[in-house]
């Protein structure tokens, strides 16, 4: 080795041996983040982003400011998210639709859940109930499934739309049980409450919050809820499973997402901060009220996978109740 050469090496050495300079993450924010939301003001996805965006923005020292993006089942927001810069600056309050029962619901998608979004952390899972309007002659799970094998295809019940995580979870009822129900799908669940309550249709789900006063006036009778165990807020309500139909589960759930290639280090310093303030008491509490479970937990990496598993799993009852490629 000549004296240049030697010289080199020793300054490659000495380069090595400095410490690392400042991380992508370091002063990030460093100005306003928007998260956007795939529906309307008002409602619980958007009442559920405005308390994370205020904790995250008093956590990270800049403002958390929410941006209403709905449509077309949540792909308007998710195709602005995708084409969003990958530098943190934008987020999204995405959903178990967005990230997986949309690939097997749609013929095609202007967005790949796997190529253009990168999970950032799991906020909650949304458990939802069971309802009927009280003139029918049932008072659990198992006298409804028996009376749609009595009565086949006669039983109606109404959704948010087909495809909707709603009707998903009726689909999962009859891929169970072997009934066959009839969907009648509205533009949102309200309107299929309101005539649920009036009789027009005869039973549907929906999420705690909605249905509980409801319940407690006597407009509508619950008859079970869709987590794996009781949900905290309603624990009067048995688990469908409990109520007639074993090994039934269907949460949905709200993640917040990046645009891919988002750097790491932001990735993993919005995880850590958006999981901190889910999993404390004052936000837990407010999700309850909301009918929501908090969850805050998992790295990024592991959301991936809990992702994949979704939607297989959701992927193979959309398909055995024939509604893949639909849409």
């Amino acid at each position: 080795m000549n004296f240049r050469q030697l010289m080199g090496s020793l300054a490659l050495c000495a380069l090595m041996a400095l410490p690392a300079g400042p991380s992508f993450a370091d002063d990030y924010p460093s100005r306003p983040v928007t998260i956007i939301v795939p529906y309307a003001a008002g409602g619980v996805t958007d009442v559920l982003a405005r308390l994370v965006a205020q904790k995250l923005g008093e956590r990270l020292g800049k403002p958390f400011l929410i941006e209403n993006k709905g449509g077309a089942g949540t792909i308007v927001a998710a195709v602005s998210t995708a084409k969003s810069a990958p530098d943190g600056y934008t987020l999204m309050m995405a959903t178990g639709s967005t990230m997986s029962i949309n690939r097997t619901l749609y013929k095609s998608l202007p967005y790949d859940p796997d190529t253009d979004l990168t999970p950032v952390s799991l906020v909650c899972s949304v458990p939802f109930v069971l309802v009927t309007n009280p003139s029918l002659p049932v008072n659990n799970v198992s006298d409804l499934i028996k009376l749609a094998k009595e009565k086949p295809g006669t039983l109606n019940y109404g959704t948010g739309g087909v495809g909707s995580t709603v009707s998903i979870l009726v689909y999962l009822m009859q891929s169970m049980t072997g009934v066959k129900m009839t969907e009648v799908p509205y533009r949102g669940t309200t309107p299929a409450m309101t005539d649920t309550i009036a009789g027009n249709v005869q039973f549907m789900f929906n999420d705690t919050a909605s249905i509980a006063p409801l319940v407690k006036d006597g407009k509508l009778k619950a008859l079970g809820i869709s987590s794996a165990k009781r949900f905290e807020g309603t624990p009067d309500i048995p688990t469908i499973a409990e109520a007639g139909i074993p090994g039934f589960e269907g949460d949905s759930w709200q993640m917040l997402v990046a645009p891919a290639k988002t750097p790491k280090e932001i990735v993993d310093k919005l995880n850590a901060a958006i999981n901190e303030v889910v999993n404390s008491p004052e936000i837990k509490s407010q999700m309850l009220k909301l009918g929501m479970a908090a969850t805050g937990k998992g790295k990024p990496e592991e959301l991936t996978a809990y992702v994949k598993s979704e939607t297989a799993r959701w992927g193979k009852v959309v398909t055995d109740a024939g509604y893949a490629h639909t849409q």
